[in-house]
């Protein structure tokens, strides 16, 4: 009886961190969806998530940032407690809110894109500050399209009802989240200093 055997890597270590990464990632975005604020003029509360939007394209890069949020949106659909507040269920993401949720996997790709100049991931420090704010303010305007066409679909509202209950509403917010963003990215910068 032999006792020889032969290793066969089936998959490289970089793709395992990589989804490694992702899961991470996912991960976050579901403990953000736990610090919520309500939002008297939207059926949307206010949430970190767009945060981990942001920050799972910028670190992880269009493709692995855009897996992340695809695997986050698959874990809430057959229900774990992923989504705004805990919610879960396929119900989430063809309601009201369902927009904003089925953007996100679009918006980290593109923001990844922009930000990374393409599908090679480099290291988002090197990147000037107005190509970074730039990206997230390009990721608002997908996730907003989205979430506004989701309100009308959904909940049947004008465009102009939509767009103040689902975009307008929420622009203060997302300029702190740029900027939590930015300081992340930065933050070995400004530990520096």
């Amino acid at each position: 009886m032999s006792t020889d055997t032969e290793a066969v890597e089936l998959v490289g270590d970089e793709t395992v961190e990589n989804v490694g990464r992702a899961a991470l990632f996912a991960a976050l975005m579901g403990a953000f969806a736990y610090v919520t604020f309500p939002n008297p003029v939207s059926p949307a509360p206010i949430t970190l998530q767009v945060l981990g939007v942001f920050l799972a394209g910028i670190m992880l890069g269009p493709l692995w940032g855009g897996a992340s949020l695809v695997l986050y949106l698959a874990a809430g659909a057959v229900g774990a407690p992923v989504f705004s507040g805990g919610a879960a269920g396929l119900g989430q993401l063809l309601g009201s809110t369902g927009g904003y949720l089925w953007s996100y996997p679009l918006a980290a790709i593109v923001v990844g894109t922009i930000v990374h100049s393409g599908f090679t991931l480099g290291d988002p420090r090197s990147v000037s500050l107005p190509r970074l704010v730039g990206a997230m303010v390009v990721g608002v305007v997908i996730i907003y399209a989205m979430g506004v066409a989701g309100l009308m679909l959904v909940l049947g509202l004008g465009p102009e009802a939509a767009f103040f209950a689902g975009a307008a509403a929420f622009i203060p917010a997302e300029a702190f989240k740029i900027a939590a963003a930015v300081a992340v990215v930065r933050s070995d910068e400004i530990m520096a200093r």
